[in-house]
């Protein structure tokens, strides 16, 4: 199983730059060892169960606790019999142009 999770979190409170919570999540999405792409927007990570994104999920909240508001949005596509789909889908989209795309 194969379940890709695109997410952006951060606080609300404060103005300015929100890179320094946002690197505190990507710290610690790197150590839980699951393949990720950090993107300007969003960060996407791959599982192989709903319940580890879901984890994660919480475990980047947890990165914000002390903070009164947080701002999260969640996308999921979850399929079965599929693994690596992170790159998967990627590769499917190059093939069909016959040449390779910035990803």
């Amino acid at each position: 199983m194969s379940v890709l999770l695109e997410m952006s979190m951060f606080p609300l409170e404060g103005s300015g730059s929100k890179s320094a919570f946002v690197a505190k999540i990507i710290d610690q999405i790197d150590q839980s060892g699951f393949a990720y792409k950090l993107t300007p927007m969003s960060t996407v990570v791959e599982t192989s169960t709903m319940q580890e994104a879901l984890s994660l999920v919480e475990q980047a909240y947890e990165c914000l606790e002390e903070c009164e508001r947080v701002y999260a949005c969640l996308k999921f596509d979850i399929r079965k019999n599929r693994k690596d789909g992170m790159h998967q889908k990627i590769a499917s989209v190059q093939k069909k142009l016959n040449r390779p795309v910035n990803a």
